[in-house]
């Protein structure tokens, strides 16, 4: 039986509610240009800004390029035809500057959201959206008491082959979902911090670490050892995995769980990370289960990055990044960042049987168009700040349940805290080292 492929000529989608009376910096004639920043010049920064230099001739304008390394702020700037500044500051009280793309790493996600849209700002800030709940909770009420477009940085919603995912699921055409896995499954080297490590000269390592309490300097961990550490990061499940967390919520319609529970360790890598790299957590709703499965030591797994599109349809039992929707009249395996879907039967003859699939291709120009359309309809992205929230709660309440011994957390499905744990209270929130500060009050 051939599989039936699923046209993709389907819209972005549409935002669901218009923020009226809320006007963007820039005018709002389909001529003019967006006057756009960018925050961190890392690799996906740069990746992000010379991507929206490519509608130079169309619609966008990159005014500045902010990072605290001179060397790699210059570059990103020169690429793109833009000045350079190492001070955030500058960028959030420069009027001419319509809206700012946020690439730095997760510890400043949201306090960078958090000030740009009290500064006027539009933001399109990576993932994931917070490193705590308070965090996450503060840049939705920012983002709404300013009238500000935020995008997440989880484009799987911008994708044209998730759109047709999400309408056959609708469609009842895998039936009712009871059970959701997934996974993300693949290999990440140990993180080794030298002591008593000198700061670079010219390196303002107080910046680099804003919110966080103050450590010895560290070259790996300024490097990229953050990811491994809970002062700066959940890990990859939060780092990577929150792409396919983020899918999943939106594909099966689900938004705060009942009850979260965590089990793992750092079982495999005996290093200086202090993240699990062996952990499944379970999240019940009313009518299903989903789980999220993290490994962090197998190289023999296969992720679906941003340039694999053509590699479809994937190995998908060794598919470090995959989806698994089991209904009761099929079970769909989708793949984020362009990896397609497909959708099986019961195997004939021992081999698999396709029902139907789609191919994709990676997201990015997609979301950012809807990003620059949604700066100027003033309606809300595919991605809108709530969205990405809610599911980096669901990181949250996993980390949380961990660090507490594995306990079960059980969850207000209106307002998402946690009913049954104190303790938990202790990880809601991150004590901040003054200025870089969220505040209660926004």
């Amino acid at each position: 039986m051939m599989p039936h492929k699923i046209s993709s000529r389907l819209g972005f989608g549409a935002g669901l509610t218009i923020l009226s009376g809320a006007a963007s910096a820039q005018g709002t004639a389909a001529n003019n240009k967006i006057n756009l920043s960018l925050i961190g010049c890392g690799g996906r920064g740069t990746d992000l800004i010379n991507g929206f230099h490519k509608r130079e001739q169309q619609d966008v304008h990159v005014v500045s390029c902010c990072d605290i390394r001179k060397d790699r702020g210059e570059r990103a700037a020169a690429a793109v035809g833009a000045k350079y500044t190492d001070e955030m500051r500058a960028v959030l009280d420069d009027k001419s500057v319509d809206a700012v793309v946020v690439a730095l790493p997760d510890h400043w996600h949201a306090l960078a959201t958090f000030w740009a849209c009290q500064a006027g700002k539009d933001v399109y800030v990576e993932k994931p959206a917070s490193h705590s709940a308070f965090e996450g909770q503060k840049c939705v009420e920012a983002a709404r008491k300013y009238k500000r477009i935020v995008q997440h940085g989880t484009q799987n919603r911008s994708a044209p082959y998730n759109f047709a995912a999400k309408k056959y699921i609708e469609d009842g055409k895998l039936g009712d979902i009871h059970l959701c896995r997934v996974y993300n499954v693949k290999a990440y080297g140990g993180l080794n911090i030298k002591p008593d490590e000198r700061i670079p000269e010219g390196f303002d390592y107080d910046r680099w670490l804003g919110p966080v309490p103050m450590r010895p300097y560290s070259s790996a961990v300024v490097g990229h050892g953050w990811h491994h550490l809970l002062d700066f990061s959940a890990g990859d499940m939060a780092d990577d995995g929150i792409h396919q967390f983020d899918l999943a919520r939106w594909l099966i319609g689900k938004e705060i769980p009942k009850s979260v529970y965590s089990a793992g360790g750092r079982f495999a890598q005996k290093d200086d990370a202090d993240v699990p790299d062996t952990l499944i957590s379970s999240y019940e709703f009313d009518d299903m289960t989903v789980t999220f499965e993290l490994a962090s030591y197998p190289g023999y797994m296969f992720k679906i990055g941003n340039r694999n599109e053509d590699l479809f349809p994937y190995p998908w039992m060794q598919c470090a990044t995959r989806i698994e929707i089991f209904g009761t009249k099929g079970l769909m395996v989708a793949g984020r960042h362009g990896g397609g879907w497909e959708v099986y039967d019961r195997p004939k003859n021992r081999q698999p049987v396709v029902r139907d699939l789609q191919h994709g291709r990676f997201p990015d120009p997609e979301h950012k168009e809807n990003f620059l359309q949604c700066l100027r309809s003033r309606e809300l992205p595919n991605a809108d700040i709530e969205k990405g929230h809610r599911s980096t709660m669901l990181v949250h309440y996993a980390t949380i349940s961990h660090r507490l011994g594995g306990v079960k957390l059980d969850i207000d499905t209106e307002d998402g805290t946690i009913k049954n744990h104190p303790d938990a209270a202790k990880y809601w929130k991150r004590e901040y080292r003054k200025p870089y500060e969220i505040t209660e009050e926004v």
